[in-house]
């Protein structure tokens, strides 16, 4: 079972940065980390899980939120079975938690990935 373990959650001020990590474990035999599309999500309180950012197999692609654009960055290192969320520029808006999530295919945004982590809180405060 493919285990996804968020790191690096905490409160900032606004304007200030944060850089949130994803280690993944447990991959089924015969795949490897780059087997998976890797995207963050988040969830503020009382608002539906939305998309924020995801990267392709390679770091060929990423794509990101409207919301995120420019100030948030994805990356990946496939030998080490981690992604990455750096975030600058922070906003109160930013606040939520923050779930790693990854799937084999195609479909960046779409809510429908085969694993999730547990999820990391991020507090922006103003």
């Amino acid at each position: 079972q493919v285990q996804l373990v968020e790191s690096g959650g905490g409160s900032v001020q606004a304007g200030g940065s944060l850089r949130l990590s994803c280690a993944a474990s447990g991959l089924p035999s015969g795949r490897t980390f780059s087997s998976y599309i890797m995207a963050w999500f988040r969830q503020a309180p009382a608002k539906e899980r939305e998309f924020v950012a995801a990267i392709s197999w390679t770091s060929s692609t990423t794509v990101y939120a409207h919301s995120v654009k420019g100030r948030f960055t994805i990356s990946r290192d496939n030998a080490k079975n981690t992604v990455w969320l750096r975030m600058n520029s922070l906003k109160p808006e930013d606040t939520a938690v923050y779930y790693c999530a990854a799937r084999r295919t195609v479909g960046w945004d779409r809510d429908d990935y085969e694993y999730w982590g547990q999820g990391t809180q991020v507090t922006v405060s103003s």
